[in-house]
């Protein structure tokens, strides 16, 4: 079974950066789809980055609010996923999830994956 924890969160000012970690115990690379959503009260939960390990290398994905800030990556000797997030604003402000699964259609939608972590909190002031 395999376990997703984040750590990395925290609060910054607009313009100011944060990486988040999402380490993963148990059997991660028979879960090739990688995703980080995130979460704002009030918010339904939104995809922002994925990672699909199919191909060699892999392929990355990115919802346009974040694009050219926001990278995800993964570093597989330490079976672990990173976010790393740039030019923060206030309005990326969430809980900030990863999630993974064997096989998703739409690798930004939440709906689509089974596992999760626990989440982790980012706050940008402004």
């Amino acid at each position: 079974q395999v376990q997703l924890v984040e750590s990395g969160g925290g609060s910054v000012q607009a313009g100011g950066s944060l990486r988040l970690s999402c380490a993963a115990s148990g059997l991660p690379y028979s879960r090739p789809y990688m995703g980080w959503f995130r979460q704002a009260p009030g918010k339904e939960r939104e995809g922002v980055a994925a990672l699909v390990l199919v191909t060699r290398g892999g392929t990355t994905y990115y919802a346009d609010s974040v694009k050219g800030r926001f990278t995800i990556s993964r570093d597989n000797t330490k079976n672990t996923l990173y976010l790393q997030m740039n030019s923060l604003s206030p309005e990326d402000s969430a809980m900030y999830y990863c999630a993974s699964d064997y096989y998703v259609d739409s690798v930004l939608d939440s709906r689509e994956y089974s596992c999760w972590g626990q989440g982790a909190q980012v706050a940008v002031s402004s």
